[in-house]
């Protein structure tokens, strides 16, 4: 048995996590949890989303093979069985028992959606929910095909997350061990004491985005008034219990640990005839000319691609990586991950790779003339040299090459202002080279 539920929060409140910890504890005494509980992030270029769009799948069955403990709810531990085998069960009678759950824990703005199904949809939404905007309209055909039973709210718009997301096959995938809050504690500010996440974050390299050592600076503990107390995400499950159990922090409601597609580039579009909006792509180019400032802080540079000319663009809350565009001239050899927005037309660059630099010659003088060793003079913008009294001319003037402060390699934004789904160049092996990270300090 499948359950999957998107769209009930908004930046006001709740959680869907916080949901399907609600949907376990209901159904945890008639049925085991196989496998973690999923959180399938989506496109995060999609205009209506809250957070960071991220619908929420569970599997009950009768569970086999191996057992994980993989949270406490209500004092008591939570598992998951590696396999499971089904059961009988009817799905209206499961709609019924969550459907009171949804109506408590959903923001009044927000759309709803539920799927019970014995079923998964075609892998195939899973990308579309990734890379395009999809209406309710797209996959209704496809539950009815899958034989699913449904509840919505409002429009019923997260019936979109939930289809996507129970067609999630995980290939790369990572781990979100989610803490909540007591409930009466939501809304409140939030006590998780810092130097504990620093020593945490150098305790267990497996775990990221959790602090940002440049800054000094918390980035897994949101701000917004939801459940969560914080969200400690990793690549090895094993590791994520004794990571969090060495935070210090005001009482945990509870926790469970989801799988998780968070952190591995899925949404990055590399094959492709042409840039539509709302979309992610990797496209690289040729730096065009020099970074431009706009009041606020944000920082954009053009490139030419095969696709014409691109404008890229670094935001204020991305801080010191705005400095790599500072560091490019025209002729480096470029390419980004980033977001393609329609109005004004810019890519929202997420990870910027300096493939090659041209050398940064400066001026030093005007050419001498080779027959009497004078200096020529400028016959005019663009035009050349010429020897007054030899009439000798030449092309090009003297130079010299200035140092450039930045080297090839991958660039990335402190952690605070990376996306949900972008893969941290220390999930991808990488570092950014020592160079960037010792003249912007």
């Amino acid at each position: 048995m499948y359950i999957a539920v998107d769209d009930t929060d908004s930046m006001r409140g709740n959680c869907t996590t916080f949901l399907a910890t609600e949907i376990i504890r209901e159904l945890y005494t008639d049925f085991d949890l196989i496998g973690n509980p999923k959180l399938v992030r989506l496109n995060p270029a999609v205009p209506w989303k809250t957070r960071g769009n991220g619908s929420l799948i569970l599997k009950f069955g009768k569970g086999v093979g191996k057992k994980t403990r993989i949270g406490i709810i209500d004092g008591k531990d939570i598992f998951c069985f590696e396999n499971g085998v089904d059961i009988s069960y009817e799905k209206k009678d499961i709609v019924d028992r969550i459907k009171p759950l949804i109506e408590k824990f959903h923001e009044s703005d927000a759309d709803p959606g539920l799927i019970i199904s014995d079923v998964r949809p075609s892998p195939e939404y899973y990308e579309h929910g990734l890379f395009t905007i999809m209406s309710v309209s797209d996959v209704v055909d496809e539950l009815d095909r899958i034989g699913a039973e449904t509840f919505t709210i409002g429009n019923g718009r997260g019936l979109i997350g939930s289809t996507c997301g129970l067609a999630w096959i995980p290939r790369d995938f990572t781990y979100e061990l989610l803490t909540y809050r007591i409930p009466d504690k939501w809304g409140t500010p939030r006590h998780v004491d810092s130097k504990s996440i620093m020593m945490m974050d150098h305790q267990y390299p497996s775990t990221f985005n959790s602090w940002e050592d440049r800054t000094n600076k918390v980035a897994m503990v949101p701000a917004t008034p939801c459940p969560v107390l914080y969200g400690l995400r990793g690549d090895s499950m094993d590791d994520l219990i004794p990571a969090s159990e060495s935070i210090e922090s005001e009482e945990i409601y509870r926790w469970v640990i989801f799988l998780t597609n968070q952190g591995t580039d899925d949404h990055i579009i590399r094959e492709y005839e042409s840039l539509r909006p709302n979309a992610s792509y990797l496209v690289k180019g040729v730096v065009r000319e020099c970074a431009r400032h706009i009041r606020g802080g944000h920082v954009f540079m053009d490139m030419d691609t095969e696709y014409g000319v691109i404008t890229c663009g670094a935001y204020e809350p991305s801080k010191e990586f705005r400095m790599v565009f500072d560091r490019l001239i025209p002729g480096d050899t470029i390419e980004v991950m980033g977001e393609y927005r329609e109005d004004p037309a810019t890519l929202n660059v997420e990870k910027l790779h300096v493939i090659s630099l041209v050398p940064d010659l400066i001026k030093v003088s005007n050419p001498m003339c080779q027959v009497c060793g004078k200096r020529m003079e400028s016959v005019g913008k663009g035009q050349g040299y010429r020897c007054r009294k030899c009439h000798t001319r030449s092309d090009s003037n003297i130079t010299t090459e200035r140092m450039r402060w930045i080297v090839p390699g991958w660039y990335e934004p402190p952690t605070a202002a990376r996306r949900h789904l972008s893969k941290p160049l220390k999930r991808m092996g990488l570092e950014q080279p020592v160079e960037f990270v010792i003249c912007r300090n």
